[in-house]
């Protein structure tokens, strides 16, 4: 009994270690340039049973199932945020990289570690399809608060919202067709449509059932109101993939309806998800960072094949999905150079590196240290240069800056107002009028104006200028006339 309590206290401490010092090196990610995902990894490594042997971890099945569950968080809260306008127009090149790319780039590995391996085809073809996605993790921390054109951001996050299901797929069927000699290849590829549409189906029925209920339910604390909607990502994924759909592409396209509808406790719901999607990601690395044993993976062999995949990844099979998935499409030179770039691979391929360990494929093991370390080498490298690279090449648009959310003053069964916060920007139409000659609706207050960092006290006099902050009390009745007034837009990105 008491030895079951000091286990039960010795695993909190190890927790409360793991959420302190990763949220500290997020910080240095930031100063450094080295991507936060390579920190949690070497956090992991690190605390496991090859380095200060804090934590002994070898079952590849209860990372797969942790690392799945973060995938879908992480994946709800890349949909919440991504405004559909701003991917539509790059929807259909978007979709292309999520589909055709990851073939190109399945297929280009798989001939190259077919032979440095020594394995078969169909067994190079499997490496190919585990390390040929773009991670969602990986590509939304990126790209969280950089300042690369709004057309290329909404590309990168739109393909790596969508092409994990593809990489998914690909690495099950292979799976299949090596264990199982009497698989029909139409058939998998019969199944292949069958799970995207059953994916994109449910999706947006589910995401439509989740607005509707969320807008509607009277619940006694705004706390609760992310609580279901994240009830409602975890439902989306698992009645989608019970049914034999894309669970993964399902929650991202719910993600995206949800994200893009008439809201109530938007701003609660939001930032709740945000933090909760860094909480699983940081889980996520840490966990598959104990996975791998050092020993193991920094070896002369594995080094010397993660370092010739990865130089083929990144340099030729990457380049030429790109290449071939945007052709017609108008993306400069530069542009591609940077999609290209910015094709970053991470926690995605690890979690598929355990389907072949757990079904017990010779090579498994081999597999997983060779894809840990391009893992490991693209995060890196690539991860570490985006921004930089971009401003290399002269894809920054303007520093970014907060966009139009709510902050919910009290339950909406109590009152039915929001507090709006707007960044007023060049496009907003009240730009250089004072209070008293704009029209706002009769149950609009603007209480307070934040200015180069100061206050400002808003009376009838006051000029709205350029980069102002409002803090403007509606209620939801007069929000949509709000925004038509405030003429707010939503961006567009450059064709």
């Amino acid at each position: 009994m008491i030895q079951d309590i000091i286990n039960t206290d010795y695993f909190i401490l190890i927790l409360a270690l793991f959420f302190i010092i990763g949220v500290v090196t997020t910080k240095f990610s930031s100063r450094f340039g080295v991507p936060a995902l390579i920190l949690f990894i070497v956090l992991g490594m690190v605390a496991g049973s090859d380095g200060l042997g804090l934590i002994y971890f070898d079952n590849a099945s209860y990372a797969q199932v942790i690392g799945i569950f973060a995938l879908v968080v992480i994946l709800f809260e890349g949909g919440l945020s991504t405004k559909w306008s701003t991917i539509k127009p790059v929807a259909v090149p978007s979709l292309l990289l999520a589909t055709v790319g990851v073939l190109v780039t399945s297929f280009t590995v798989a001939v190259v570690a077919t032979f440095l391996l020594g394995v078969t085809w169909l067994e190079g073809l499997l490496f190919g399809a585990i390390v040929g996605s773009t991670d969602a993790a990986a590509v939304f921390a990126a790209l969280k608060g950089q300042n690369i054109k709004a057309r290329l951001g909404a590309t990168l996050e739109a393909e790596s919202g969508t092409n994990d299901p593809m990489a998914m797929f690909l690495t099950l069927a292979l799976i299949q067709l090596i264990t199982i000699e009497e698989t029909n290849i139409l058939h998998t590829i019969g199944m292949f449509f069958l799970q995207m549409g059953l994916g994109l189906i449910f999706g947006l029925a589910l995401g439509w059932i989740a607005s509707w209920v969320i807008n509607r339910i009277n619940l006694d604390s705004g706390g609760l109101y992310p609580i279901i909607a994240m009830g409602f990502a975890l439902l989306t994924y698992s009645v989608t993939a019970s049914l034999g759909g894309s669970g993964l592409l399902a929650v991202y396209v719910a993600a995206l309806y949800i994200g893009n509808s008439e809201l109530t406790y938007r701003h609660t719901i939001f930032r709740f998800n945000e933090g909760f999607a860094w909480m699983m990601q940081l889980l996520m690395f840490v966990i598959l960072g104990l996975l791998v044993f050092p020993a193991q993976l920094f070896t002369f062999e594995v080094i010397l094949h993660g370092l010739i995949l990865s130089f083929v990844l990144i340099l030729i099979a990457r380049p030429l999905a790109v290449l071939l998935s945007t052709i017609g499409f108008k993306y400069s030179w530069k542009e591609k150079t940077l999609i290209s770039w910015a094709g970053l691979r991470g926690a995605v391929p690890i979690v598929l590196a355990t389907f072949p360990m757990i079904a017990g494929l010779e090579n498994a093991q081999l597999f997983f240290n060779v894809v840990f370390f391009v893992v490991l080498t693209s995060a890196l490298i690539q991860g570490s240069t985006i921004s930089p690279f971009a401003n290399k090449l002269g894809l920054t648009g303007p520093k970014k800056v907060t966009p139009l959310h709510s902050l919910e003053l009290v339950s909406i069964g109590q009152a039915n107002a929001e507090m709006v916060e707007y960044v007023v920007n060049e496009e907003t139409a009240i730009i250089g009028k004072n209070l008293a000659e704009i029209e706002f609706p009769p149950d609009v207050l603007i209480n307070a104006i934040i200015r180069d960092g100061e206050l400002v006290t808003p009376y009838g006099e006051t000029i709205i200028e350029q980069n102002d902050i409002l803090y403007i009390l509606v209620s939801r009745k007069s929000k949509k006339q709000l925004t038509i007034l405030l003429g707010e837009r939503e961006s567009v990105p450059e064709k």
